[in-house]
């Protein structure tokens, strides 16, 4: 960890740039149930004395420099203890007032996830449960809908070839690792799908509350402009139809990763009923 006295050398921008990267590594070590060194916790509140004498653009801003100052002052690194989570907090806090004051918006890169390793034995999935994502463009849509289907117990999910890459930098960001917990694959086209059966989120068919949701079956889910081609439209009419969320709004839509979650959770809370009364019975 670089001194306090060659923070105080560098340029304001740079300085700043520094303790973002210097409050982030904290901040991650720490989420991942790593112990932080007395020293260490020492040299992270020596760098919030630092900022204490800074001038910030929001007065809100330097009073929570402030009191992250005294949680650091205070803290433990015991491991699972409420003074730790605390100090994640802290830490997170400083690091977002910082990016703010250095003109960077923040953006999903900038985000660290504080769910720990992540353990690929401990994945629980509902056999069947699959989805097809047809053409989805953006890097960060794609790893949305793998953190969501890894979340709600998606079985598997299949590509198209033109759908973005689950291992393009944003899309690897976005799903928090979950690229590398849910199977997938490019099937190219519907035809590498197997029987089915299927059916479509997609406007034009039955509300959401009242769609009979299969055990097992493969959702079908288009690209964010201009949704579903015919011919899937065409294979999931032929099965079991549409899934449409109702809207209430002017707009009357949503982001195609946010209206992928929501029937997600439908379907999954569908599949875990059965399965309990299932063992019931």
């Amino acid at each position: 960890m670089i001194s306090t006295h060659k923070l105080k050398e560098l340029p304001r921008s740079q300085r700043l740039r520094k303790l973002v990267r210097i409050f982030g590594e904290a901040e991650y070590r720490l989420s991942q149930g790593e112990l932080l060194h007395s020293s260490t916790v020492a040299g992270l509140g020596e760098a919030l004395a630092l900022l204490t004498g800074e001038t910030f653009v929001s007065p809100a801003a330097a009073a929570a420099i402030v009191a992250a100052a005294g949680v650091v002052r205070k803290s433990s690194v015991a491991a699972a203890s409420p003074m730790e989570r605390s100090l994640i907090r802290t830490l997170n806090t400083v690091r977002h007032i910082l990016l703010a004051e250095t003109g960077r918006q923040t953006a999903d890169w900038d985000f660290i996830d504080h769910q720990g390793r992540l353990d690929s034995k401990k994945r629980r999935s509902f056999p069947g449960m699959r989805v097809y994502l047809e053409d989805i463009r953006s890097p960060y849509n794609v790893g949305a809908m793998f953190r969501t289907a890894e979340s709600f117990g998606t079985e598997r999910i299949f590509l198209s070839h033109l759908c973005a890459d689950p291992r393009h930098s944003r899309a690897i960001r976005t799903a928090m690792g979950c690229v590398d917990l849910l199977p997938w694959e490019r099937a190219g086209g519907l035809a590498g799908l197997g029987e089915g059966p299927f059916f479509a989120l997609e406007t034009g068919g039955v509300p959401l509350p009242e769609f009979r949701f299969p055990a097992e079956a493969i959702l079908l889910v288009g690209s964010e402009e201009l949704g579903l081609s015919p011919e899937a439209l065409e294979v999931a009419d032929a099965s079991l139809g549409r899934v449409t969320i109702p809207a209430y709004g002017v707009k009357g839509s949503l982001n195609v990763s946010v209206a992928f979650g929501i029937v997600l959770q439908v379907w999954a809370a569908v599949n875990l009923r059965s399965l309990s009364i299932g063992e019931k019975s």
